[in-house]
């Protein structure tokens, strides 16, 4: 069990790059993996949790060359050409990897069975299993599909109209990916906006997805060509990770004297919720540059831009509706800067926050709480006081790296020892994250 060691920092600065953006490289892999074709991946996340989807389409028959730690080499199979596996499929504890998996494999004439760590065992997969079974898929999984393992039997598929429940990335993704091998038009309406990496990549392979509001339409049976660069074979540069930029941002907003800059971020807007409710805070968050990269070109046909963050107090604000969804993965460190904010911040709506690698509501809650922050638990939110003055403690992640990152950055600002028990979940997501916060002059040792 590897553990943080934190101590209160003096002024942090400089210019950092983060690691690639999580969900960007899921896709750019299962994608590539479908596409006609080889596709150059550059800037891919060599987390555990891309580690768990690079394992499966390997185990799917797709070949996939590693040339650098963050460099890959797909050899597309096409639509057609996966093939049964012949073990279980292992998705670590990665949500985005068995969800949008399912969504292939429902289309594959084939059986395959999806598993995963306690943690993701643990997650819903009802939300996936139950519209997958109306295009036609056959998944079935422990509490009548609710939980995984889930076991797959794909199939011929029908496309269909559906409303999703709730706003979620993950499941109109799963479903788009299964519309791809369907017969006719899969239509899928939206409550509120979700992540739109994995419409804007199915463009940059060359396919029709019409977009009208929040309506979005694929036609099934159209082919992934992958997309040209420079050179004859596909290529996909994949941004930094917004959600990775948060930790050194926010530690940067909150430790006295500090000024850090983040270089080439994506800042798609489904993505920058924070960025709003930082500046309704009052922080001091600045893009520097910005630009969007085109589809013919070689990046992943995303907005890039550089941020920079500085010291500043921080006043108490309101976050609920589709906002909760722009920032659902920054909540961790959002709560950590909350503290430090003056008077109450009132967070609702954020149901979903107990749905993710833990309990986000819960956890966050009760380890801030050791060290001495002021949080209300509410069933769909929290009220977190501040400023609270935090002191060292012994905490734990709870098996959640963007918790234990969270942690870290709070012992910045605490009085005396943090802490942070297994935190080698932070591979999960930014491997690399305590070498970039000492590089920046932040006090976090491994023990």
């Amino acid at each position: 069990m590897r553990q943080l060691i934190v101590r209160r920092s003096g002024p942090l600065r400089g210019t950092v790059s983060v690691p690639g953006d999580k969900s960007i490289s899921h896709r750019a892999l299962l994608l590539s993996a479908l596409a006609e074709g080889d596709t150059a991946v550059s800037g891919w996340l060599a987390a555990e949790d891309c580690q768990a989807t690079l394992r499966c389409i390997r185990a799917l028959g797709a070949e996939v060359e590693q040339p650098g730690a963050t460099d890959l080499l797909v050899h597309g199979v096409g639509l057609r050409g996966l093939c049964e596996p012949a073990d279980v499929l292992n998705c670590g504890g990665s949500g985005t990897t068995m969800r949008l998996l399912a969504g292939i494999l429902a289309g594959q004439p084939f059986l395959s069975v999806l598993t995963g760590t306690a943690a993701l065992r643990r997650r819903p997969m009802a939300r996936v299993a139950e519209p997958l079974r109306q295009m036609g898929a056959k998944v079935l999984g422990r509490q009548g599909g609710r939980l995984p393992p889930l076991a797959v039997q794909g199939g011929a598929l029908h496309g269909f109209e559906y409303s999703l429940p709730v706003a979620s990335a993950q499941v109109k993704s799963a479903l788009l990916l299964a519309g791809l091998f369907a017969e006719g038009e899969t239509t899928i309406h939206e409550p509120g906006p979700a992540r739109d990496h994995t419409e804007r990549m199915l463009r940059l392979f060359g396919l029709d997805v019409r977009v009208d509001g929040a309506t979005i339409c694929l036609v099934g049976g159209q082919s992934l060509r992958t997309p040209r660069g420079a050179r004859a074979l596909g290529q996909i540069t994949v941004p930094a990770d917004y959600s990775s930029a948060a930790f050194p941002l926010i530690a940067a907003t909150l430790v006295p004297g500090s000024k850090v800059q983040v270089s080439g971020v994506c800042v798609n807007p489904t993505r920058t919720g924070l960025s709003d409710l930082l500046a309704g805070m009052g922080a001091c968050l600045t893009t520097l540059s910005r630009a969007d990269r085109p589809a013919a070109d070689d990046g992943a046909g995303e907005p890039v831009a550089d941020l920079l963050a500085q010291a500043c107090a921080l006043t108490a604000t309101t976050v609920g509706g589709d906002l909760v969804v722009r920032a659902i993965d920054e909540f961790p460190i959002f709560t950590v800067a909350a503290t430090q904010a003056l008077g109450t911040t009132t967070v609702r709506d954020a149901t979903e926050l107990r749905v993710k690698e833990t309990d986000r509501i819960g956890a966050v809650a009760q380890e801030l709480a050791k060290m001495g922050a002021r949080i209300d638990e509410q069933p769909d939110g929290m009220l977190i006081h501040g400023p609270a003055r935090l002191h060292g403690a012994v905490v734990d992640c709870h098996h959640d790296h963007r918790l234990a990152m969270a942690l870290a950055v709070a012992g910045l600002v605490a009085d005396g020892d943090t802490v942070v028990q297994d935190a080698g979940f932070i591979d999960d997501s930014f491997p690399g994250f305590v070498e970039t916060m000492q590089a920046l002059g932040a006090d976090i040792t491994w023990a």
